[in-house]
């Protein structure tokens, strides 16, 4: 067995490709009209084909149920924060904040409602605490991490 990659079902293919192009920069790889995938293996199908594939009615699906998110990291969290500020219409779970570990994230909506959360590399905050003056062991314990998983990180 083997995962292959999530599935989104959405209202409007055309307005999600666009959200995911512009906000998160990911591209299509694969287009099957009803149904794409995008870079990093995520999928979007359209609403109708999803049901019936499924064999499902339309009552019985739920947007904006908020039990599930998609995880994606940025290197360039700053840069793609300010990016954020610069785009129209988007709906924020949170602003960014500073989890106790020091990774910073921000949550938003998609188009919708599934939440996306765009989290700071990890080897970006080794780099920034290095930056603010703390040693690799100082760096392990402010993010109760091992000093090893640190240490691969700065390499």
């Amino acid at each position: 067995m083997k995962f292959k990659n999530p599935l989104l079902v959405v209202s409007d293919l055309e307005k999600s490709k666009q959200f995911y192009k512009e906000v998160l920069g990911l591209r299509v790889v694969m287009d099957f009209g009803a149904n794409v995938t995008l870079t990093g293996g995520v999928s979007l199908q359209t609403q109708e084909t999803w049901l019936e594939f499924i064999h499902a009615q339309t009552e019985e699906l739920y947007f904006d149920n908020k039990t599930t998110e998609l995880y994606f990291e940025e290197e360039n969290f700053d840069i793609f924060i300010q990016k954020l500020k610069t785009l129209p219409n988007i709906d924020f779970v949170h602003h960014v904040f500073e989890h106790r570990w020091g990774q910073r994230v921000v949550r938003l909506y998609d188009p919708d409602k599934h939440i996306i959360e765009v989290g700071e590399k990890l080897k970006s905050v080794c780099l920034r605490f290095l930056k603010n003056g703390l040693s690799k062991n100082e760096i392990a314990v402010r993010m109760d991490v091992p000093l090893m998983l640190v240490e691969k990180l700065l390499k």
